[in-house]
């Protein structure tokens, strides 16, 4: 029998416990989550109390911030075995909020490269879910690919503190954080390699505002927002002066392969739709699941599925050895994000006009799965990245005879 060692929260390690957690979230996400989607989506007041009690609900059935560490108050799950586990909580897009793994990247992020002021009064309220933060790195009209055209500008005052003034856009859940992490210029000028940083920023701070929501082929849940000389304490920058970059790079990289793990969940999810679909489904010819053509779109969303996922874990397993993982991030991402989209897209086929409609989740699944071949960097990106990455190997390296 394989041993376990249990966390200082009580969660157990091992494998065996592992799969027990994994079957434990995919039953709170489909028995408790996915029967409020629709009131979550809608926003608002009553969206607000579903998702409170959800939470309750988590914290009350021993799944609460499984990943976030245990000393703050969280599961204190390892990266690897939390990836176990994030694609059955990212079967929904609502998952990793009620279950309280949403602030990941910022906690850790925070823990790495917040002061000691930062971490005493922030990182605690944000595992237990007192307040919400977010993430500000992209603006309008510049490319979201080439952080060094960053236009927001952070002066530094002579008492030490910061004054932020910009615009940012595509900031997801703005509307309802407590914090925002800011990405500024604080020295040079626009183009310049050097002179970015990071700065966290109190959205209840004056001349700080949420502005128009950018709803994504539909669907809300991203912002605009404008910083207008915002006052920053000067202990809140995020990681050295003028290193944004690295910070945000490291931050990227886990981001990147989260998704890439709740995209394969939400893959999963349109795949079982579109099998119950194939076999309840019976036409004057019979069975839906008894035509070719029908077969044929099972097989191919099974198999960019199996070759999706361990594409997937080798990233996690990379990261979680703290080894460099930019090739196989990028392939994740890209595979991930292809793949929600291919299934999906089967799964509606599948379904016919019942696809197009309200009554089943594929609609919410495509929008998610087109989108995701945009955020966190556009296909095109990642495909030259690592494609230039391997090449240079070869140059460095040749394997043959010149």
């Amino acid at each position: 029998m394989a041993s376990t060692e249990r966390t200082t929260s009580g969660h157990p390690h091992g494998a065996a416990a592992t799969q027990h957690l994994r079957a434990q979230v995919e039953g709170f996400v489909r028995n408790r989550v996915v029967p409020r989607e629709r009131v979550l989506d809608a926003g608002g007041p009553e969206a607000g109390g579903a998702l409170s009690e959800l939470r309750r609900l988590a914290r009350s059935e021993g799944l609460w911030a499984l990943a976030l560490p245990a000393e703050l108050g969280g599961g204190g799950l390892t990266l690897a075995a939390y990836a176990e586990i994030a694609e059955a909580e990212g079967a929904s897009d609502h998952g990793p909020t009620a279950l309280g793994s949403a602030p990941l990247l910022d906690v850790r992020m925070l823990a790495r490269h917040g002061g000691p002021r930062v971490r005493e009064l922030y990182l605690e309220r944000l595992v237990a879910g007192e307040i919400r933060s977010c993430y500000a790195m992209t603006e309008p009209d510049v490319p979201g690919t080439d952080p060094f055209l960053t236009v927001t500008q952070a002066e530094q005052r002579p008492d030490g503190n910061w004054s932020i003034t910009g615009r940012k856009w595509f900031t997801s859940g703005a509307a309802d954080a407590d914090l925002v992490t800011v990405l500024a210029r604080t020295d040079g000028t626009a183009g310049d390699r050097d002179g970015l940083s990071l700065l966290l920023v109190p959205t209840a701070s004056p001349g700080f505002r949420v502005g128009r929501e950018l709803p994504l082929f539909g669907a809300g849940g991203q912002w605009e927002i404008e910083l207008d000389r915002v006052t920053v304490p000067g202990d809140h920058m995020i990681g050295e002066r003028g290193q944004a970059l690295a910070v945000a790079g490291e931050r990227l990289q886990l981001g990147r392969t989260l998704r890439s793990l709740r995209w394969l969940g939400q893959a999963q999810r349109a795949f079982d739709l579109m099998c119950e679909r194939a076999v309840v489904r019976t036409g004057s010819r019979g069975p839906l699941a008894g035509h070719q053509l029908v077969q044929q779109h099972v097989f191919d969303a099974l198999l960019a599925l199996r070759t999706t996922r361990p594409l997937v874990h080798e990233a996690v397993a990379l990261l979680d050895a703290g080894r460099d993982a930019h090739t196989e991030v990028g392939l994740a991402k890209v595979a991930a994000a292809r793949t929600l989209q291919q299934v999906t897209d089967a799964a509606i086929q599948i379904h016919g006009a019942a696809g197009l409609g309200p009554d089943t989740a594929l609609p919410a699944l495509f929008r998610t799965g087109r989108a995701a071949r945009i955020l966190d960097g556009p296909d095109e990106l990642h495909i030259t990245s690592v494609a230039r990455r391997i090449l240079r190997t070869y140059e460095r390296n040749p394997v043959t005879p010149r």
